[in-house]
């Protein structure tokens, strides 16, 4: 038998609950709505209090499907909201195509009222296409920033996990909606009743804006070596213009020749050969996610030629950077 739970006395509660727009996008991601939905219906069930209430919105007002293809019915479409009410809108995959121009001008419409507005994972792209990030602090899922930096230089995008800046929120997306939304339900009924909702949640380690979304190099490549972690960091601030390997050795205290053994031995390539691969990785993510143009992408990835380019991601794509936008393109109009 369940024992009773323990709810959290909640003072100076107010009597208007306050609500919360989801607005699903086509193709949004799953993991980011409900882990700010479930935040919300805990904090009511832990207060035993209606503090929280939430509509579903979306073009059309009938149904949306999410990226891993479950479909949800809408409470409305795209309709006047109180200047009260807290708009989230919920990206995904393809989120060029999901924001369209009836969203664009309805946030465009809502904004003048002076709501909170947020965007989750992807959806940082479509309130800056809207110009509601301008001159602000945001963050957006990492996959998205090398294309979200090229488009939006208006934008002060960051590597947090979430950013509030005024009346704008934004999240890298996944978990990250459980750390904004314990943010606001603290903000708004104090810290108690947010670690009571962590609590439920199985989520042991809050984390705060000035937490970063991607895991460390040296978790990432899998190898704790200080000064492997520095050269490859460097190479990754250094996309554009990058460096030579002796000068990358320098700026550790190590010659080439001790570079390229560190290299070989932990991660089986030399520093060119990984820095390479870091370059055609930014290279392939503004191909999918932009309407750069081939040559500048190249240009941006530090390729000073487009046909060494195309070489290059030809030798490790098996396929031409031309292919990769025209494909890509092809999906997307499916």
């Amino acid at each position: 038998m369940n024992e009773p739970r323990q709810t959290i006395d909640i003072a100076n509660a107010p009597a208007k609950p306050r609500r919360f727009i989801f607005v699903l996008m086509d193709q949004f991601t799953l993991l980011s709505f409900a882990s700010a939905l479930e935040a919300l219906r805990i904090a009511n069930r832990m207060s035993d209090r209606t503090l929280y209430e939430w509509r579903l919105a979306g073009e059309g007002g009938e149904t949306v499907s999410c990226s891993a293809g479950t479909t949800f019915t809408m409470d409305m479409d795209l309709e006047e909201v109180g200047r009260d009410d807290t708009i989230l809108l919920c990206g995904g995959i393809n989120i060029q195509k999901a924001t369209t121009k009836k969203l664009l001008s309805w946030l465009r419409r809502e904004a003048r009222k002076g709501p909170i507005i947020g965007g989750l994972c992807t959806a940082a792209y479509t309130l800056a296409k809207a110009g509601l990030l301008d001159g602000k602090r945001a963050t957006i899922h990492w996959e998205n920033q090398d294309s979200f930096t090229e488009e939006f230089d208006e934008v002060n995008l960051t590597k947090s996990v979430f950013v509030v800046d005024g009346n704008r929120l934004t999240t890298a997306g996944g978990t990250s909606s459980i750390d904004l939304m314990l943010k606001l339900i603290a903000d708004d009924h104090g810290e108690e009743l947010a670690n009571a909702v962590a609590d439920q949640l199985i989520y042991s380690s809050i984390r705060t804006d000035q937490d970063t979304q991607r895991l460390s190099v040296p978790t990432r490549i899998g190898v704790r070596h200080p000064k492997l972690s520095q050269v490859i960091q460097m190479m990754e601030q250094n996309i554009e213009e990058p460096i030579s390997p002796s000068i990358l050795a320098k700026e550790v205290g190590m010659s080439t020749r001790q570079l390229e053994r560190l290299f070989r031995r932990y991660l089986n390539r030399s520093p060119k050969r990984y820095y390479m691969e870091l370059r055609l990785q930014k290279a392939r993510n503004l191909l999918m996610q932009t309407d750069m143009s081939v040559i500048n992408v190249a240009l941006a990835c530090g390729f000073a030629s487009p046909s060494h380019f195309s070489k290059c991601y030809r030798a490790h794509y098996d396929t031409t950077p031309y292919r990769e936008r025209g494909s890509h393109a092809t999906r997307l109009s499916v």
